[in-house]
This record gives structure tokens, sequence and C-alpha cells, in this order.
């Protein structure tokens, strides 16, 4: 089973996202903070990470950088998903390593299909 590390801040955020991808048959782990995240991304070595932007002790953009500089976590694909639509704010996460970048409110199916574009179906 492949697995999807969501680090984002909000609850309800986390809860749509684990259910949504839970059940299209995906293992979730969760983190709260970009801390928290980078060390759950070691951790756990997921096969891809739904990265919010606003986070707090560290935000997305840092977090990402941190991954993408360790050895061991620098394959990782990245999505960031967040509120953030200026325009550059695409540029910008591309820019931190992220490989895909998703605004809030998202369609669900369109998440999945990126995920999917990603990472493959949940299960061969």
């Amino acid at each position: 089973m492949k697995r999807i590390l969501v680090i984002d801040d909000h609850e309800d955020n986390r809860k749509i996202l684990n259910d949504l991808l839970a059940s299209a048959g995906y293992e979730i782990v969760e983190a709260m903070t970009g801390r928290e995240g980078v060390a759950m991304a070691r951790l756990h070595h997921p096969d891809l990470i739904l990265m919010d932007i606003q986070l707090p002790e560290m935000d997305g953009y840092e977090a990402t950088r941190l991954i993408k500089a360790d050895s061991n976590t620098e394959l990782i694909p990245i999505i960031a998903v967040t509120s953030y639509a200026l325009s550059g704010d695409d540029a910008k996460a591309l820019a931190a390593g992220c490989t895909g970048y998703v605004t809030k409110p998202f369609s669900p199916r369109q998440l999945l299909a990126k995920v999917r574009d990603h990472i493959g179906p949940a299960a061969p």
C-alpha cells in the first residue's frame, strides 16, 4: 500500500484529505507543523507528501527545502496544497522543490488525479 504524508495544521483539512485518500486505498500519515512534517518524512519515508504552505514553526517552503536537501528524502514528490493562489505562488512552491501545486478549495477528483499522476494508484 502506498503511503502519503499529509502536512497541514488544520484538523478539518487533514480529515478531508485523510478520508479522500483512505477511501482511494492509500495509507495516511499526518503532521501538524513543518518541523514535524520533516521528521515524519524522514521516519516514514512516504511515497508522496501533501504540503500546506502556511504552517506553524516552519512554513511549507522551508519544510520542502529541508526534505529535498536530505539524501534520504530528496526523491519524495511533494505537492503543495494551499490557499495561496496569488500570481507567482505556484512558481515559489516549485522553486522550493514541490513537484505539484493544488489550490484550496480543491476538487477531490482533481486532487486524486494529481496524486495518481505522481505515484500511481494505491495498489497495483
